[in-house]
């Protein structure tokens, strides 16, 4: 899987820059027609994280699954199937879609990409963290869509957490993410998603954060919501790291 963050592109640089030093990776050249796509490469391991710059919206994110080739037809039908929309192909081997409460992703072809990144540790801060989570934030009428679709569609079993308002998937251990799925209290006329650090010394990371420009929203027992330089929601939490 790969966690894709979309930019506006008057935002895209500075937008960027910010997630390129909270996440300890160096930005790839850009690429596509109008250089609209590039890669958080970290220092050691795969990268999952990929950025775009897009022609109209907010910033948001959107998620690939990656799969062999000869499972990505499959992979489509079974989407649409199960209540998925198809939006457009990209490429010849890119299948855009959303799932049934409106969630972009995408199906793409799988590489050989299988080391997962250790965590990073921010300059002058003696702890680290890892973007390791995408939690879908579903509104309270799309719940059972949602959560009905996308155990389906990866194969990965659905479980509870102490939260009542959280579920997860059971994934393989070597993959760089999970996905989170939580029950919003209140109606959005979509799902939409943030990332999740694993941070086991959130306040240290929460101020190393602020001082490159984001800003903490709330603090909760065991995570604290932050927003980066574009106002785009994320969470420290204070999971352990795996490496």
């Amino acid at each position: 899987m790969t966690i894709f963050l979309d930019f506006p592109a008057g935002q895209f640089d500075a937008g960027v820059e910010f997630w390129r030093r909270v996440t300890g990776t160096t930005l790839s050249e850009l690429r596509g027609e109008h250089d609209e796509f590039a890669t958080l490469l970290p220092d050691q391991g795969d990268a999952y994280l990929r950025v775009q710059r897009l022609g109209s919206g907010p910033a948001q994110c959107h998620l690939d699954l990656h799969l062999d080739r000869a499972d990505l037809r499959p992979a489509l039908e079974r989407a649409i199937e199960l209540g998925g929309t198809h939006v457009y192909r990209e490429a010849a081997d890119v299948d855009v879609l959303t799932s049934p409460g409106g969630f972009p992703f995408c199906l793409v072809p799988a590489d050989d990409e299988s080391q997962v990144p250790p965590p990073n540790r921010l300059v002058g801060l003696a702890t680290t963290a890892r973007l390791d989570q995408l939690c879908l934030d579903i509104p309270p009428s799309r719940w059972d869509a949602e959560t009905a679709f996308w155990p389906e569609l990866t194969g990965w079993d659905l479980f509870g957490v102490d939260e009542p308002e959280f579920a997860r998937l059971k994934q393989p251990e070597n993959l760089p993410l999970r996905l989170l799925l939580q029950r919003l209290d209140e109606e959005a006329p979509a799902v939409t998603a943030h990332p999740d650090f694993a941070a086991p010394r959130s306040a240290s990371v929460a101020r190393a954060h602020t001082e490159l420009g984001a800003r903490v929203v709330r603090v909760n027992e065991g995570w604290t919501v932050m927003a980066d330089p574009l106002g785009r929601p994320y969470c420290l939490t204070g999971r352990p790291l795996v490496s």
